[in-house]
């Protein structure tokens, strides 16, 4: 059996991730010959070490997150003239990545974070890495760190990112498909979005499970509401949880974590709008669902700069956190040419996106690993091949 290898970073629950297990549930629901596994560079090399970088991460974002904004447009975001200076760690991870594959033998590499697609990048390039690599992509911009020479195909969010790639760094066209970024099949596609019959409109409220976002100042104006209902998701934030459900409060429901994707799928068709900050994964989902999203707060850095996407292709709404939350929100829901306006930049966004079927991703990816099997020389994938299955 064909074999491959998912590598994400960091142990905690993030997009990284989610995108890996969407893509890995999605070849395990339709193929029957494939074996998969996810692995976190950081805690093969050192356990120890990935729980204090994780902390230290978590720390930095609480504490002091203008000079964590300030570091990774600095260090991670940087102008494609501007080289990346590794140079005292990558010798050693450098080294464990080929342990790694060693140990692991995959047919395929796949890259849900960009410092495990620098490393293959290194290694590709020095003839020491034959297999292929897809880098999938999970923000709705590509940092930096990314590896680009020597990676095969590239899951792109868009057709803006697409366009940029093939022209700062000469990637050819056939290497770059534009999916959005995976979210899990369970998340169904909506084509229209649906008309609730309820008196008062329903708004989830998302980004509380890590403890971070202010969630609980916003959601502290929630109390004196009178037209909505809330549904707050706390994720593993029982403080969270045990604090909204004090307020004993009928128009305010806080949800624990869901561990089933098909019950996220049925809570996002019984609400009629998303407030969330703007990570990559959570709101591909509500756009899947067609589901308008309000920002209340962006963390620094990647999701600042998602941000700044978002607002230019007029995807989200910005809340303004010194007016009123129900004015605002019912401002945009119940005015019908800011919907209309909405709507339209969102089929912009999905029409731009060439492979989104369940099977075509699959088929793409079969493809590759049968290519794989008939040659080992470095650079084997089809890129014609591969360029025609995603447009057929």
């Amino acid at each position: 059996m064909k074999k491959i290898l998912f590598l994400p970073l960091l142990q905690m629950q993030s997009g990284h991730h989610q995108v890996a297990e969407a893509v890995m549930d999605l070849l395990k629901n339709h193929t029957d010959d494939l074996t998969f596994k996810k692995i976190d560079l950081l805690s093969y090399t050192n356990k120890s070490l990935e729980k204090v970088i994780t902390n230290g991460y978590l720390n930095w974002i609480r504490y002091a997150p203008e000079t964590y904004n300030l570091a990774y447009k600095s260090f991670f975001y940087v102008p494609p003239t501007k080289k990346h200076s590794f140079k005292w760690y990558q010798p050693l991870f450098l080294k464990k990545m080929e342990r790694l594959i060693e140990e692991e033998k995959p047919d395929l590499l796949v890259c849900t974070h960009g410092f495990p697609s620098y490393l293959l990048s290194k290694l590709k390039m020095k003839g020491k890495c034959d297999i292929p690599i897809i880098n999938v992509y999970t923000d709705f911009f590509i940092n930096s760190v990314w590896g680009r020479e020597g990676i095969d195909i590239h899951f792109l969010p868009s057709q803006e990112i697409k366009a940029k790639l093939g022209r700062k760094y000469q990637i050819p066209n056939q290497q770059m498909i534009v999916t959005g970024i995976p979210v899990h099949e369970e998340i169904s596609k909506i084509l229209n979005r649906k008309q609730h019959n309820d008196n008062r409109l329903k708004i989830l409220l998302s980004g509380g499970n890590s403890g971070l976002g202010g969630i609980l100042k916003l959601a502290e104006e929630l109390k004196s509401s009178t037209n909505l209902n809330f549904l707050v998701l706390c994720g593993n934030n029982k403080k969270l949880y045990d604090e909204i459900l004090s307020w004993d409060l009928e128009h305010i429901t806080p949800l624990t974590y869901l561990t089933s994707r098909s019950e996220m799928n049925l809570l996002y068709e019984e609400v009629d709008a998303i407030i969330s900050k703007p990570g990559g994964v959570t709101i591909s989902e509500a756009i899947r669902k067609r589901l308008p999203i309000f920002v209340h707060a962006a963390l620094p850095g990647q999701e600042e700069i998602n941000l700044q996407y978002l607002k230019r292709k007029e995807l989200i709404f910005e809340l303004d956190q010194e007016s009123s939350l129900e004015k605002q929100l019912l401002g945009v829901l119940m005015d019908q040419k800011k919907m209309n306006r909405w709507e339209h930049a969102i089929d912009s966004y999905q029409q731009g996106i060439e492979l989104e079927k369940p099977e075509k991703i699959v088929e793409l990816i079969e493809t590759i690993l049968d290519q794989k099997k008939s040659s080992r020389q470095q650079g084997f994938v089809n890129q014609s091949e591969i360029f025609h299955i995603a447009r057929a």
